[in-house]
């Protein structure tokens, strides 16, 4: 089997874990491990973000994080207007159940695939797409030949991360945003941006840093193409962490938040959430214990290997144990595919000890989950693309 190592010990600092007296109620009756989430939790997690944005730019929440339609019916009762997606079946999904527009975040190809996209809108602007090259753009305007409609496109910017997007010091932005507006079957939708390396940020305050600059990266690019006669609709800008320790939304038409439905411990130790505000966690339980490890009937194929979102991390572990008897949990120092070894010091901790693991980045612990458990007043399975496995 193969394991992930963690590369040096850690010292956990104290902090407050959940409160089980009413938090993740029953998880220490589930028999087989479970990814669960917390009901009330995850509701004030969606109102809180609502009421930060509201009146200050449309929301249009990520749902890569839950890939959920509870979840996000949830979100659109409590003022999300629209949602963004980064594969075409979550798009489907989406469409299917009526909640439009969706922003499928993520360059296209496949002329087919976008055909098949515009062609399950019910209006062409139900659906938005990104571009930032000429060859994502020259498909576009194929699949909405294809279609025969419009597709909406926005350009992506690159304000940092160097994933996808455009040098908005370069002069590609004004080259690719007049390509777009001289095909007849596209219509361009503004400028798009994702300040993901702001995972990587460390702090509040140099989180509140990449925001600045990330509004300033967007409005200068916007007032740039004005001048040279393209007009920008819209400005949507993406990620938790710059939502929260915003610098503001002046000159923002729209923002794609995502991981502030769970939260998880990256959200912790970037100082912008406690532990008490993740929502989702992994409840299992200790299955054998050595003289080096207590160890877990739950490993990588739940929790994932990951340290932290986009490749950053504050870490050496892979998360958080907790139980209901302890103040500090146990660390979860390494792991296998089916097994997650705690690291223990003084009494060995009995087997059978139901424990719950708050996870590093609770969006791909969502995508492998293949049916979450909410825990609350009406537990109940929550399906992930529409279906549980």
């Amino acid at each position: 089997m193969k394991e992930t190592r963690m590369s040096d010990p850690e010292i956990f600092v104290s902090a407050a874990g959940p409160d089980f007296s009413r938090q993740f109620p029953g998880f220490d009756r589930l028999t087989h491990p479970r990814v669960v989430i917390d009901e009330p939790t995850l509701l004030g997690n969606i109102g809180k973000m609502s009421a930060l944005v509201a009146g200050r730019a449309q929301l249009h929440p990520h749902v890569k994080t839950h890939k959920s339609l509870e979840i996000a019916r949830l979100q659109s009762r409590q003022g999300a207007t629209g949602f963004t997606a980064a594969r075409p079946y979550e798009v489907l999904m989406l469409l299917e159940a009526g909640l439009a527009p969706v922003t499928l975040a993520y360059p296209l190809l496949c002329t087919e695939t976008i055909k098949t996209l515009l062609s399950a809108a019910g209006d062409a602007q139900d659906i938005r797409f990104i571009a930032d090259s000429p060859e994502t753009i020259a498909a576009l305007a194929d699949g909405a030949r294809l279609a025969g409609r419009k597709a909406h496109v926005f350009l992506k910017v690159d304000v940092g991360l160097h994933r996808c997007g455009i040098d908005p010091q370069g002069d590609s932005g004004l080259v690719l945003a007049r390509q777009i507006d001289s095909e007849p079957l596209l219509a361009f939708a503004g400028l798009l941006s994702h300040a993901g390396h702001a995972y990587g940020a460390g702090n509040p305050e140099k989180v509140a840093a990449i925001a600045g600059s990330e509004l300033e990266i967007m409005r200068a690019l916007r007032t740039r193409l004005q001048k040279d006669g393209m007009e920008t609709p819209c400005i949507s800008i993406g990620s938790t962490p710059t939502i929260l320790a915003n610098a503001g939304f002046d000159g923002i038409d729209e923002v794609r938040p995502g991981n502030y439905v769970f939260y998880d411990l990256t959200a912790v130790r970037l100082g912008l959430v406690d532990r008490r505000d993740i929502a989702l966690g992994v409840a299992a339980r200790i299955v054998s214990v050595n003289d080096h490890f207590a160890i877990a009937n739950v490993g990588s194929k739940t929790l994932s290997s990951d340290l932290g979102a986009h490749g950053t991390s504050g870490t050496t572990a892979f998360g958080e144990a907790w139980t209901p008897d302890r103040d500090q949990p146990f660390l979860v120092a390494k792991l296998s595919e089916e097994h997650a070894f705690l690291q223990y010091s003084g009494p060995r901790p009995p087997v059978g000890t139901p424990i719950l693991i708050l996870p590093n980045h609770s969006c791909p612990v969502a995508n492998l989950s293949g049916g979450m458990q909410m825990l609350g007043d009406t537990p109940r399975l929550v399906a992930i693309d529409g279906f549980v496995r």
